[in-house]
This record gives C-alpha cells, structure tokens and sequence, in this order.
C-alpha cells in the first residue's frame, strides 16, 4: 500500500511455506516476482490476491464478506497487541508513518481487557446469586 516496501520477519513455519512454494515454481518461467502472474504488472495484484482469498474462504466454507486481505492485517496487528507487542514495533510492522494510525488498533485490546475482568475479577461477577 503507498507503494513503501518495508522488511517483515517470518516465522520458521512461514519460511518453511515460501521455501517449498519457491522450489516449486515454474523453472522454465523465471520471474523477479516471488508470486509472479501473467498480469501486465508481472506479479500476484492486491486485486488478484483478493479475489484469490474470496475463492479460498468459498472452498473453506467460510463466508467470504468476513475476510479480506484488511482483515488479515487487521488480526495480525490486533494478535500481536493481545500478546504484548510494543506499539512502536507494530507501527514499523505495519508501516505507519503516525502512531496515532497504529494507536487505531489498541481499542480491540482494550474491549479483550474489559471483557477479561467482567470474567475474571471477583468484585465484576453477577452479585444476584446472594455472594
């Protein structure tokens, strides 16, 4: 997006994927492109990859209005929050110039924290039952 590229690190497991995926491709086709396509831009297109998931989450059985490639990042930065990333590293993660952009995905952590007390702390259980 903006057409900023930036370095994300990968997982064992991710490299382990791309790396099969890589061996696998068409060798009398090389390409520059890790995911290449015989688009004009020569590579897999935010539109393509998009309509790609739609067709996954068809497969799948899962509604395809509830995933997009937003949806993704989206569950990827607010993970990462649940779990104790640094909101500083996040914005790098996700290419923010302004903190206040990253920021955005602190209201789902803050929701999962009330809803973690209103569980958990004595004094936010229901008092109905005579406790």
């Amino acid at each position: 997006k903006g057409g900023r590229e930036r370095m994300v690190p990968l997982s064992g497991a991710a490299k382990a994927v791309l790396s099969a995926h890589y061996a696998a491709r068409d060798r009398n086709r090389p390409s520059r492109w890790l995911f290449p396509a015989a688009s004009a831009a020569g590579h897999l297109t935010r539109q393509a990859f998009a309509r790609d998931l739609k067709d996954l989450c068809m497969a799948a059985g899962v509604d395809p209005s509830a995933v997009s490639p937003h949806v993704l990042r989206h569950a990827f930065a607010s993970h990462l929050l649940a779990h104790g990333a640094d909101l500083r590293a996040l914005q790098k993660l996700l290419g923010h110039a302004d903190i206040s952009t990253t920021q955005i995905y602190t209201h789902v952590l803050e929701e999962r924290l009330k809803q973690t007390v209103a569980a958990h702390h004595p004094l936010a259980k229901d008092r109905s039952r005579g406790r």
